[in-house]
């Protein structure tokens, strides 16, 4: 959602199976006198450091271009870049930090995060940037598929899901604060002391996290290599998994290809709107706070294939009013837009929970590959498209891919007569 907004949202519950069993007990008499309000503000604040960087450069995409002469999918990419890497590194992290430990990779990730952010400072020219976008995009899912197995473990019932309903805020928080400094702060300093300031905001994080986060006292390392094999052996098998898989590609395709083009849309006459007035335009990204637990509540009373039906048909609706002049018609089309892609996006997770028994985490880790993937793909077709026929062109593009996601909504995840879905309890 942010791009990674609530996507995972449903690995908390379901990470780090071998240990949970066991554990139980353990966890219980913990989880109630350890849920502190400083525990809470950590873990929102940890959320929001995963996504800080990852979509910021958005609002100042056209600044780059005019600083570095670069073409649209060009700048486009230094946005794609990021999710490519959260893409492939995604599958993997889980397995590395079952081997090896949780507390260590998240302050490691959040400190590792800065150092490409400060080196931006120094970048002559769009191939650099790209580069640098990558290595931040290695260190996302060490922030965020990590603390979900943290919290996994460590927590239990009602104290997991207040702990990830918190943790779900500070993804979207994280998404719209990282668009909107950047914004501002290039609107006031330069974009180069603007990145200077986002690296030192992850370096304070980092000691944060390191101070306030309680070491893990549930974890025994389970380097298990074999046996995930063969267990996503099985799951690139699933019909399931491989239809949430092309939704969640689709989705993040969608929330990228709108939200990087639309600024250099708005960029150009008759708008012309600044750095500043573009980040003011990503507050409907924070949307996703109100729009994931109504979700949840659709989800149960409509099933998963409906509600991707209808979600997707509110997103394809809101794409099209981006195409009246007015710019508030166009803030409200990206309303209705994100919101789509947010239902769609929980109840895709949620028709994993559903239908996955085994190897939760792995499938949760091949559908992260799928949607970040598809944030960069998104990024560059739709820059080509923008590049070829501006915004009309792109919106075409979108248009395109959600009527696929409808067809896997309608067609590959109809469930079966008497399937039900399951509640918010899973959800989260």
């Amino acid at each position: 959602m942010n791009g990674g907004v609530a996507e995972e949202m449903f690995q908390a519950t379901h990470t780090h199976n071998g240990n949970k069993q066991s554990m139980e007990a353990n966890v219980i008499n913990h989880a109630g006198p350890r849920l502190t309000l400083g525990l809470i503000f950590t873990i929102l604040v940890t959320g929001a450091l995963a996504f800080l960087q990852v979509y910021s450069i958005q609002s100042i995409l056209p600044v780059l271009m005019q600083e570095f002469h670069a073409d649209a999918p060009a700048a486009g990419s230094t946005v794609g870049a990021t999710v490519l890497a959260v893409a492939i590194m995604s599958p993997f992290m889980g397995m590395i930090s079952d081997a090896l430990g949780r507390k260590r990779f998240i302050v490691g990730s959040v400190f590792f995060l800065s150092l490409p952010t400060i080196a931006m400072y120094f970048v002559q020219d769009i191939g650099q940037m790209w580069w640098l976008r990558f290595l931040q995009g290695l260190a996302v899912p060490g922030i965020t598929v990590v603390l979900l197995a943290y919290i996994g473990e460590e927590f239990m019932g009602t104290v997991r899901v207040r702990l990830m309903t918190f943790y779900v805020s500070g993804t979207v928080l994280g998404g719209f604060l990282g668009r909107f400094l950047m914004g501002y702060l290039t609107e006031f300093i330069g974009w180069r002391h603007a990145f200077l300031l986002m690296g030192l905001l992850s370096i304070a994080g980092a000691i944060l996290v390191w101070r306030q986060l309680p070491a893990s006292r549930q974890f025994v390392p389970e380097p298990r290599v074999s046996t995930a094999l063969t267990t996503l052996w099985h799951h690139v098998k699933n019909r399931h998994v491989l239809a949430a898989c092309a939704l969640g590609f689709c989705v993040l395709f969608s929330l990228v290809g709108c939200f990087t083009y639309i600024n250099l849309y708005l960029d150009q006459p008759p708008y012309q709107l600044s750095s500043a007035q573009l980040a003011d335009i990503f507050a409907v990204y924070l949307i996703g706070m109100v729009i994931t637990p109504i979700s949840a509540r659709l989800i149960v009373a409509l099933g998963a294939n409906r509600t991707v039906l209808l979600a997707v048909a509110l997103s394809v609706f809101g794409v099209l009013l981006t195409l009246l002049p007015p710019l508030w018609g166009i803030v409200l089309g990206l309303v209705l837009m994100s919101s789509g892609v947010f239902i769609t996006q929980s109840a895709t997770i949620n028709y994993i929970a559903h239908h996955v028994s085994e190897g939760r985490s792995l499938a949760s880790g091949l559908y992260y590959m799928a949607y970040y993937s598809g944030g960069f793909v998104g990024a560059w077709l739709c820059g080509h498209a923008f590049e070829q026929g501006g915004w009309v062109s792109t919106t075409s593009t979108l248009v395109a891919v959600q009527v696929i996601a409808m067809v896997i909504g309608g067609v590959l995840m109809a469930k079966k007569p008497k399937e039900q879905y399951p509640t918010a309890n899973q959800h989260h």
